[in-house]
């Protein structure tokens, strides 16, 4: 193969691996376990605007891990705890705590920053109390209460 002088000629398993490269997802960007605590029952995040952040944490008898950024605020909670349960918009529950949106192009943003570490070992703030701060924030009746329709 040749090229014009000075040009870089790719050869086709070159290009082949140039394809590849861009469907590959990049790593999931996950909220951190801070060192010192442990997560037994796994993790997973309810997101909110960071305009109701401020709101919910009085709403609390007691908080875990809390991060944010400048658009959202970010709870760590057990693992499964959206089960049988749907969280009220404009909050976005998150699978293993794993952020939405991120990229590690860059000047991408970094993860969000820790805002409270609760005291002990446990990073989670219990996710019934969460739910209803966030439904009543919201105006929205919790699911149980709710009319069942056929």
């Amino acid at each position: 193969m040749t090229g014009a002088p000075g040009a870089r000629v790719l050869s086709l398993d070159s290009l082949v691996r140039v394809q590849r490269g861009r469907h590959t997802p990049a790593a999931p960007r996950r909220l951190p376990v801070p060192d010192g605590m442990t997560a037994p029952m796994g993790c997973d995040a309810v997101a909110v605007p960071a305009r109701f952040g401020p709101l919910v944490l009085p709403r609390l008898p007691r908080v875990g891990c809390v991060y944010a950024d400048g658009a959202h605020w970010w709870w760590l909670v057990p693992s499964d705890s959206d089960y049988a349960l749907e969280w009220p918009a404009p909050a976005h529950y998150v699978t293993g705590a794993v952020l939405p949106c991120l990229s590690d192009a860059p000047g991408a943003p970094d993860l969000p920053g820790l805002i409270h570490r609760p005291d002990g070992t446990l990073p989670y703030t219990p996710p019934i109390p969460l739910y209803l701060a966030l439904c009543r924030l919201t105006d929205t009746p919790p699911t149980w209460s709710r009319p069942v329709t056929a």
